[in-house]
């Protein structure tokens, strides 16, 4: 890959490089299978967490749960429950998202830029869901930045 890609978490950037070597059939068929994956990224009882964020917004078709937890050594652990309405493509986006991010530091979360999505969906899934694609990035950032303010001010 070229272009900032140490800026990615091993994994993630792993993955990208994955996506960014297929052709667009070949990048939806490897979609699907992680879409398949999603409920593996729910959260599992007994669980703890740092934080959860459960809510449907508009962007999406259903309820989304966030759960973050930071584990030691500043790693964060992300499970995500999707509704059952939840579109393949962003059941497919939280599966990749879950694994490229999990272990890295909820700082270095926040400073991942958004450009990775189109190597891995491909250019003509962008443009007809680009919310959809965007959104479980967008929530998770979210989530990191909510877990920081509150460590932050716990700290004081």
């Amino acid at each position: 890959m070229k272009n900032g890609s140490s800026d990615y978490p091993e994994r993630l950037r792993e993955i990208i490089e994955f996506f960014d070597s297929l052709e667009e059939v070949e990048k939806r068929e490897n979609l699907i299978a992680y879409a398949d994956n999603a409920p593996k990224q729910e959260p599992r009882e007994g669980e703890a967490f740092d934080l959860e964020d459960v809510r449907k917004d508009e962007e999406c078709t259903d309820t989304v749960g966030v759960y973050l937890r930071v584990e030691e050594g500043n790693r964060s652990c992300f499970r995500i429950a999707l509704g059952p309405q939840v579109q393949t493509l962003t059941r497919a986006m939280t599966a990749i998202l879950c694994t490229g991010l999990n272990g890295s530091p909820p700082e270095s979360i926040l400073d991942i830029r958004q450009d990775f999505v189109p190597k891995i969906v491909g250019g003509e899934l962008v443009r007809i869901r680009s919310q959809t694609v965007y959104y479980v990035l967008g929530r998770m950032k979210g989530a990191c930045k909510a877990y920081m303010h509150r460590r932050d001010r716990d700290s004081i």
